[in-house]
């Protein structure tokens, strides 16, 4: 168990804090150390802290921190809506003995100079139910306040499992989390609410921690490392299908990506037979679509880019359900599979691993359900299609999901909008076939190429002063430099 990557479900979490509990550990006593340290590490003393107390666990955090800031000098003000748990009473009597008061409204101290900070320890983990009423107008009025907000655990009102706000939640510039990374703060909205996110394990002994649900830990890219003997060969081959006409950009890109990610041969075969030619990257060997095309056992083979959704391109998907190797499929190749129940079928009869990367929408039409529904759980949505098809699936968004049936999911922490663009689908199916190709396992492969292709995009924002502008193919240079730094960080020279 690594407290700093290694996620629990809620019931995870609670079995987490009951063993805490009957080991003598005071968990809310450290998260009080852990908050005013914090804050005494950015905010000088006599700075004016705003306190807000909700009803729970979250609260008692909260206030035992105030508390500490109030000794150490700080003008702390508490905000204290309603009669909190046993917790929180217990906090109120320290407070109260050090001379403290509390009002219940936001709107009781308008004309006071306004804080510097504010603690939002409202609601935590346990919010199971929208915030309305009172509760939902405190969070409006507290998101007005110019000042800057720290999260308690997770901002108040955002689901700690889903990442969704709860009816309403608090936007914060910096969220402690306790214990271990809870998934909402990195998928589906979380990290637009949550701002900069630190783990604080609390010093809970790893032994007490249960088998755990997820993790942020990636792959190690030593596996990647090439000999100074090594050849074109030595790297891989694959195969990409797709590129219907008016759509072969698709296909090219997803070539391109696989060089540039180091695959040593790749084919790509349009089901347009116009095309016959890369002018722009001559090394992709073109060989167009046949019904009586033979791929070697030993390709990977990627289908879906600008596959489209024709009798040709259905045929082309059937035939690709035999290939005795690894599969990935993308885009239209998700569509025709989800719409025929035969094609399934001889999905769940393959012998090789095979990839889904499929995009929320995409995703429901997998699951007979909506998007909604998957951007609702989207840990959930990718759980369940990995246990439905017995694939590696990747569920791509914000805070792109892994999951393979039987083991813990793995949740990406890296992206940007910057790759809300046409083709970076297609980027991507490529990037994980060239890893595939050079020997990573589907699920590894997958994950390694996902946050490298997230990093890039990263770095383009920083390059370019914001997200806006980036085309798929001038990520490729990006994506090529990152891997090669992965691979050197690893320990393994990049040749």
């Amino acid at each position: 168990m690594n407290p700093q990557t290694d996620m629990l479900d809620l019931p995870g979490l609670r079995q987490l804090e009951l063993a805490a509990d009957a080991a003598g550990l005071a968990l809310m006593q450290r998260a009080a150390d852990s908050i005013a340290a914090w804050v005494s590490k950015h905010y000088p003393p006599a700075s004016r802290i705003l306190a807000a107390v909700g009803p729970g666990n979250n609260g008692g955090d909260a206030l035992f921190a105030a508390c500490r800031l109030q000794r150490a000098g700080y003008q702390v003000d508490v905000l204290l809506p309603a009669e909190g748990n046993a917790a929180v009473q217990a906090a109120l009597a320290e407070w109260r003995a050090l001379g403290g008061s509390v009002r219940p409204t936001l709107s009781a101290s308008a004309s006071a100079p306004p804080p510097e900070l504010l603690l939002d320890g409202l609601f935590g983990v346990g919010l199971t139910r929208p915030l309305q009423g009172e509760w939902r107008m405190l969070i409006e009025q507290l998101e007005q306040l110019p000042c800057r907000k720290l999260a308690i655990d997770v901002p108040s009102g955002l689901d700690a499992g889903s990442g969704q706000p709860q009816g309403v939640a608090l936007h914060a510039d910096v969220t402690l989390s306790f214990l271990c990374p809870k998934p909402g703060l990195y998928t589906a909205a979380g990290p637009d609410y949550c701002g900069e996110v630190i783990i604080d394990d609390l010093a809970c002994p790893p032994t007490l921690y249960p088998p755990v649900a997820g993790s942020l830990a990636l792959p190690d890219a030593a596996l990647l490392r090439r000999r100074r003997d090594s050849h074109k060969g030595s790297h891989g081959v694959l195969s990409i299908i797709g590129g219907a006409p008016g759509m072969t950009g698709a296909a090219l890109l997803a070539g391109r990506a696989a060089l540039a990610m180091g695959a040593g041969k790749i084919f790509v075969h349009p089901l347009d037979s116009a095309l016959t030619l890369d002018p722009l990257c001559p090394e992709l060997m073109l060989r167009p679509w046949q019904h009586n095309l033979l791929i070697p056992d030993n390709h990977q083979l990627v289908v879906g880019p600008g596959l489209g959704l024709s009798d040709q391109a259905h045929a082309a998907l059937q035939r690709a359900l035999l290939h005795p190797g690894t599969l990935l499929l993308d885009a239209d190749g998700l569509n025709l599979l989800a719409a025929d129940h035969s094609l399934q079928q001889l999905l769940h009869q393959r012998s090789g691993d095979t990839i889904l990367t499929p995009h929320p929408s995409e995703a429901a039409r997998l699951l007979d359900s909506d998007t909604a529904s998957v951007q609702a759980d989207r840990v959930a949505a990718v759980r369940e299609l990995s246990q439905r098809f017995d694939c590696v699936v990747l569920l791509k968004g914000c805070g792109t999901l892994l999951a393979r049936y039987g083991q813990p999911y793995r949740l990406l922490t890296r992206g940007s909008p910057s790759l809300a663009v046409a083709g970076q689908g297609d980027v991507l199916a490529g990037a994980i076939a060239a890893l595939l190709a050079q020997g990573m396992p589907a699920l590894d492969a997958a994950h390694l190429a996902a946050d490298v292709h997230a990093s890039a995009g990263e770095h383009y924002s920083e390059q370019a002063g914001g997200p806006i502008g980036l085309t798929s193919h001038c990520l490729l240079p990006l994506m090529t430099r990152e891997l090669n730094h992965r691979i050197s960080r690893s320990g393994v020279p990049p040749f």
